[in-house]
């Protein structure tokens, strides 16, 4: 899946629009911030999602601030490398950390963390995020949810789910409790191969973002029943929310957002909250999210911290239900 993302958000962010030139900074408090280079760490190796996100906003921030934002790939032990770093870091805005949906599923999964994803945080601003849809194979006779939903209860654990893991996994478990049905998840090392599996029939469904599962819902081989979200996906008008689709309360999406280490005065977060919410503002920037189903996203600093705690919660009930075993 993250390499399916990755490939599509290369072709959305693949070159930077020219932004307006560098303001000179005030004197003091937030006017004067940045007057040096921002270091933007990113968990994970070149050309992925995070990547791609961190050097397309980026490089409009320092078009815009006339400070370079140097992007600091550390990828290994599921992002904690960086996130460790980024904790740990001078809490003076010039260390922050770009992150995805995965930055609350790891404490669900792992038991001793080097860091708390609550108190040893701040957060600088929502960059967007992607939807899910749930999809059927040519294996599974059903065109709607509903229809999906009552096969599921009808013959327990006859439904076998192809996921990935990591985001895939937790996303499907939660599927599964609030669809309230007994279905297998099958991990595989990536979106790609899960998709392949659903379309040979060896596998009769599965959930993937909208960005990994358009070529193959391109080609018609896949059945799109819902996509999560408050409204239709553009590039799936035709297929319904999953509140249309009479499971409301399923509504995972993958996010990405910037972090910084906590106590970051607050005059800086607010900059880096306006800068940010600039750039989501630009017609190329909504259109580039658009084009592959995802969506642009502002959020203060404040409600940012309220949805990290949600999220927490959330996706340690769904570990706990799940019986997911942290290692």
């Amino acid at each position: 899946m993250k390499t399916r993302i990755a490939t599509c958000l290369v072709l959305m962010f693949a070159s930077v629009p020219a932004a307006r030139s560098a303001q000179s900074p005030g004197q003091g408090g937030a006017d004067a911030y940045p007057t040096k280079p921002i270091r933007l760490l990113v968990p994970q190796a070149p050309g992925g999602s995070n990547d791609i996100m961190a050097r397309y906003f980026g490089g409009q921030l320092a078009a815009r601030t006339g400070q370079q934002v140097i992007v600091d790939n550390r990828p290994g032990a599921d992002g904690m490398i960086a996130t460790e770093t980024v904790a740990r870091a001078n809490p003076d805005g010039y260390t922050m950390l770009m992150t995805s949906a995965a930055f609350t599923m790891n404490p669900a999964v792992i038991a001793k963390l080097p860091y708390d994803p609550v108190k040893d945080f701040d957060w600088a601003a929502m960059l967007g995020r992607a939807p899910v849809v749930i999809i059927a194979g040519p294996s599974l006779p059903v065109s709607t949810l509903k229809e999906l939903i009552e096969v599921g209860r009808s013959k327990p654990n006859y439904i076998t789910m192809a996921q990935p893991g990591g985001f895939g996994h937790f996303v499907a478990a939660m599927f599964r409790g609030h669809a309230k049905i007994d279905a297998t998840i099958a991990l595989y090392k990536g979106g790609a191969p899960a998709l392949v599996d659903i379309l040979g029939g060896h596998a009769h469904m599965g959930i993937a973002t909208v960005v990994t599962a358009m070529p193959a819902l391109r080609g018609g081989k896949l059945k799109p029943l819902a996509v999560s979200g408050a409204k239709r996906a553009p590039t799936l008008p035709d297929v319904p929310t999953t509140a249309e689709a009479g499971l409301p309360s399923y509504q995972p999406s993958i996010w990405w957002a910037w972090g910084t280490p906590a106590r970051v005065p607050a005059t800086v977060l607010n900059k880096l909250n306006k800068e940010i919410g600039e750039i989501l503002s630009l017609p190329e920037t909504a259109k580039r999210f658009a084009a592959e189903g995802a969506v642009t996203e502002t959020m203060t600093p404040a409600g940012l911290r309220q949805m990290i705690k949600a999220d927490l919660a959330r996706w340690e009930q769904v570990a706990k239900d799940a019986d997911m075993q942290k290692r």
